[in-house]
């Protein structure tokens, strides 16, 4: 079930208050989950289960998407700033120094979090940052003619969609390479999610001059990445690996960009994998 969490976090224009929404499962050491710019945490509900038989799992909504409290008014959604405030976040959960795994932007995040010394460990499916120029441009435009697209449909047009495998593929084919497997339900919530994330633009703007470029050598860190992945391209995993040498780089056969839903069981496995090198 949903819970929510206040918490304070520090910010270039001084202490603000804000709230975000996590779902907690399981016992032992802790496992964050972040999620991709335009989703919500319930893209992780395919692999928590098998995670949470082994770890603490929090997966959360980023500020800005799903139900969480945007940032407040001014409060820049860089790189820095969203880091400080999952580290913020972590403390109202009493939560120290978890183990991170996060896809696309959330892989970015959990990286940042790593080179800062707020994760134990990182798993970083498809993260954002390691594109040329070009890449970068290609990722979002196509991000936004997708938010375009989820903006102008009603939402009954999305449910009726959503009842086929067809529609499905329409609403959700540039993140999954299955998207027929996923349910009716999900697709249409996650459209949704994609039209009202109220902190989509201001996150884009933000990233458009990242480039992650940190060495992370005393940290266990797997960089996996989708061999359909459509929309970050999969030889910005090969960057992702010269940036970090002591990364795995791990493919994910038959996975688009949000693959947790297009092969769970790999992706639990891969995230389990490098939790267990911390220990």
């Amino acid at each position: 079930m949903t819970a929510t969490v206040s918490f304070t976090i520090d910010s270039p224009l001084g202490p603000h208050s804000t709230t975000a929404a996590y779902e907690r499962k399981g016992a032992g050491e802790p496992l964050l989950l972040l999620h991709g710019i335009g989703h919500h945490l319930q893209a992780w509900h395919p692999v928590t289960d098998v995670l949470a038989a082994e770890y603490d799992v929090i997966a959360v909504d980023l500020p800005g998407f799903g139900v969480s409290e945007p940032l407040p008014h001014g409060v820049p959604y860089d790189l820095g700033t969203v880091a400080s405030a999952l580290s913020s976040l972590c403390a109202a959960l009493g939560i120290e120094r978890p183990h991170v795994a996060g896809n696309s932007l959330g892989g970015l995040l959990a990286l940042e979090m790593g080179r800062v010394g707020l994760a134990r460990s990182v798993t970083a499916l498809s993260p954002a940052g390691f594109w040329s120029e070009g890449e970068r441009r290609y990722a979002f435009t196509a991000l936004r003619a997708m938010r375009a697209g989820a903006g102008v449909l009603p939402r009954s047009a999305v449910e009726r969609l959503a009842r086929s495998a067809a529609g499905r593929a329409a609403l959700t084919g540039s993140i999954y390479a299955r998207p027929g497997r996923r349910s009716p339900g999900s697709v249409v919530a996650e459209t949704l999610a994609l039209r009202e994330a109220s902190g989509f633009e201001q996150t884009l703007s933000a990233g458009g001059s990242v480039r992650f470029t940190a060495d992370l050598p005393d940290l266990p860190v797997t960089i996996a990445w989708g061999s359909r992945d459509r929309l970050l391209l999969r030889r910005q995993g090969i960057r992702a690996k010269r940036t970090i040498p002591g990364a795995r780089l791990v493919r994910l056969p038959g996975c688009g960009h949000v693959p947790m839903n297009d092969d769970p069981a790999l992706v639990a496995r891969v995230i389990l994998d490098t939790t267990k090198l911390a220990r």
